[in-house]
């Protein structure tokens, strides 16, 4: 079963690593921006890295101080809803794809602004995007195959791309995907 993740999980991951690297949590940080007025996000990223706050943690407390982007805060499925407000026609492939991708096991779906990716325990494997309002673009990881597929390659890591303008696709004999992290199911 596919479970869904939007960007929370990477608000949360970098308040873990602020609190694990300096010893304090997010709101002890913004208090302390706080004290110091920081105006501008150039001056603000200046003196984090002077407290030694880089990366993830850094960008987290900058969006704390400055506001989040929309995208942000917004959930999977009003992402996903975004993606497709202007191409509704194209919604039923995505749909189809997320229930093929549900049945090959541990898949989380990741909700971005402009794409949806698909994720195994060890990595992406997936990316689907409407990229025109027309068509659905499904980018595969493929691995190891051990003849030549459907990009013609015998052994790549490289994505291996599919354009989607209809369900016609979702034949029973088009359903099968290789296996997220195996070389083929």
């Amino acid at each position: 079963m596919a479970k869904t993740r939007d960007w929370q999980g990477m608000k949360d991951m970098s308040a873990r690593l602020l609190k694990e690297r300096t010893g304090e949590g997010v709101e002890t940080w913004n208090r302390r921006i706080q004290r110091e007025r920081l105006d501008d996000k150039e001056s603000l990223r200046v003196w984090l890295t002077k407290q030694g706050v880089t990366g993830y943690a850094q960008s987290l407390l900058v969006m704390e101080r400055f506001g989040y982007p929309d995208f942000l805060l917004a959930t999977a499925d009003e992402l996903i809803d975004g993606q497709y407000a202007d191409r509704a026609q194209l919604r039923p492939i995505f749909d189809a794809l997320i229930d093929a991708a549900a049945g090959l096991g541990q898949v989380t779906i990741q909700a971005r602004k402009t794409y949806v990716s698909l994720v195994s325990p060890r990595r992406t494997f997936a990316r689907i995007q409407a990229t025109t309002k027309n068509r659905v673009d499904l980018a595969l990881r493929l691995e190891r195959r051990s003849r030549a597929g459907a990009c013609g390659l015998r052994r790549s890591t490289r994505p291996c791309r599919s354009r989607l303008n209809s369900s016609r696709w979702m034949r029973p004999h088009h359903r099968t995907w290789p296996h997220p992290g195996t070389s083929e199911r």
